[in-house]
């Protein structure tokens, strides 16, 4: 069977949703999922259609995110 682009990025997401949410590290869900998205699809559109390495991507993206969020803020307050 052939995914389609949909599929695979809807599978993608979900991937990386679940292991975020399971590991707590979904401070905000809205943000979260467009941060997410804008990642997935940006690889797609490079050619990359392989569904574990796009959401392992994107989480690490997200990881790295929030350090430098928690780093920020930390430098502020």
């Amino acid at each position: 069977m052939i995914d389609t682009y949909h599929q695979i990025r809807e599978d993608s997401f979900r991937i990386a949703w679940d292991y975020l949410d399971a590991t707590d590290e979904l401070d905000e869900p809205e943000a979260a999922a467009i941060f997410l998205l804008d990642i997935i699809e940006t690889m797609m559109k490079r050619g990359e259609y392989r569904k574990l390495l796009l959401s392992n991507r994107a989480i690490d993206a997200h990881k790295r995110s929030r350090k430098v969020r928690r780093r920020d803020f930390a430098l502020v307050s």
